[in-house]
């Protein structure tokens, strides 16, 4: 499995409170990518971010042995969500300044068959195959619940005022519980974790577009930054993009 990866502040905000971390072919076998996009006001998402995908990736590296099964990995993933969780309260209560302070989580792990996927919040991770693209991770936010009710469409829920309202979060979460998807995936197919300043401004069908038909993932990952750009990128902007071999 390879991965590449880009952040960018985008057009509006004034710091980048996203992150991103990749770890390619670790001593136990396996690739591993995090995103995170931060929150809590000056510094706190920004913080938030760095401590989770630091502490996230440190953990599952500890753990990961090689030959586990996915549902082990799985296992593992979510017990480094819980440190992570833990890792960012603790330096909230240490400082007034970063009581508020949060993050949401999107990681994937590989193995041998395809990636583990885990995600806290409403960054998201895409399937993409050579003729299809899929979001295998379900938001954790006030928009996805109206989704599902059938309230509003997908579409209508990309521009809904609330859209930014997530229902869980690592931080503000004394026990954040995340999610865990196991995608099998084919030689030559991608899987794109993103945060929402990416889905806010590029729809599926652009991502499913640029990944194929650009001449390698860095110029898709540039092209997807300029997408987002011609559409005012009101928020920080991060993927990650990862191809199996």
């Amino acid at each position: 499995m390879k991965a590449w990866g880009v952040t960018d502040i985008g057009l509006v905000r004034k710091e980048n409170q996203d992150a991103y971390l990749i770890r390619e072919a670790t001593p136990s076998g396996y690739t591993i990518c995090v995103v995170c996009d931060g929150m809590g006001g000056p510094a706190g998402g920004r913080l938030a971010s760095q401590i989770a995908v630091e502490t996230f990736t440190a953990e599952l590296e500890h753990l990961l042995t090689p030959g586990m099964m996915p549902e082990q990995l799985r296992e593992a993933s979510s017990y480094a969500v819980s440190q992570a969780n833990a890792a960012i309260r603790e330096a909230a209560r240490k400082s007034e300044q970063y009581q508020n302070m949060g993050t949401t989580l999107v990681s994937a792990v590989s193995y041998a068959g395809g990636v583990v996927i885990t995600n806290v919040g409403d960054s998201r991770a895409y399937h993409i195959t050579k003729d299809s693209i899929v979001r295998i991770t379900k938001d954790h936010s006030l928009v996805e619940r109206m989704v599902d009710r059938g309230d509003i469409t997908a579409e209508e829920a990309r521009r809904h005022p609330n859209r930014n309202l997530i229902t869980r979060a690592l931080g503000p979460d004394a026990d954040a519980q995340c999610d865990g998807y196991i995608c099998p995936m084919e030689a030559g197919e991608h899987l794109l974790l993103c945060t929402d300043g990416l889905v806010n401004t590029v729809t599926d069908q652009e991502m499913l577009h640029e990944v194929l038909h650009r001449a390698s993932p860095e110029e898709c990952l540039v092209h997807l930054l300029e997408i987002a750009k011609s559409q005012g990128a009101p928020d920080n902007v991060t993927a990650v993009l990862m191809r199996k071999l």
